[in-house]
């Protein structure tokens, strides 16, 4: 058996969890999470709070998509009652970014202000200070990649390391053509 798949999920207080038709739905207090199932994983939920994941063979694509499935789903009861959070840091004189509505309006050192439209389910916060952007949700697959579609708007330079990037995040330098002695 997957070793990540026989492990049972636990559900925490405040988190409904239900069963609907192929689709695992959690409701909690950060939002509502829909994962659809895989055939040939029956799922149960069980009385004492925790979810199981099941398999029917043991062959290796089986065995993946097992652990994967519970991955999934451990993910949306996390989303569900706790959410999850990217952290973005902007770097460079001038760059900034300003919520307005449901737009997120960046000064990246381009001629002209890079707007960024807010998908549903995601809430974007900005540092003004720290210029940090804080992207979070409940659904983890969506929260990070609206992460990375911030990040793409404008990549760190790998010379003055200017640029949007993953807090915590380290980058490569390279040397100028000054250093290369």
């Amino acid at each position: 058996m997957s070793r990540i798949g026989r492990m049972p999920i636990p559900v925490p207080k405040g988190t409904k969890v239900d069963l609907q038709g192929g689709t695992f739905v959690a409701e909690g207090p950060k939002g509502r999470v829909e994962q659809t199932l895989f055939e040939g994983f029956p799922v149960e939920v069980k009385d004492d709070g925790t979810i199981e994941v099941a398999r029917s063979g043991d062959s290796g694509p089986e065995r993946s998509r097992h652990g994967l499935l519970r991955a999934l789903l451990a993910n949306a009861v996390q989303g569900a009652s706790a959410g999850f959070t990217k952290q973005l840091d902007i770097v460079g004189v001038g760059y900034r970014a300003e919520v307005k509505g449901n737009q997120v309006q960046f000064a990246l050192g381009y001629s002209h202000p890079v707007l960024f439209d807010i998908p549903a389910g995601i809430k974007i916060e900005i540092d003004t200070k720290a210029n940090r952007v804080t992207v979070t949700g409940a659904d983890r697959q969506k929260v990070g990649q609206v992460a990375a579609e911030i990040r793409g708007l404008r990549k760190p330079d790998p010379y003055k390391g200017k640029g949007i990037k993953y807090t915590g995040e380290v980058l490569r330098r390279k040397v100028g053509k000054a250093g290369g002695k």
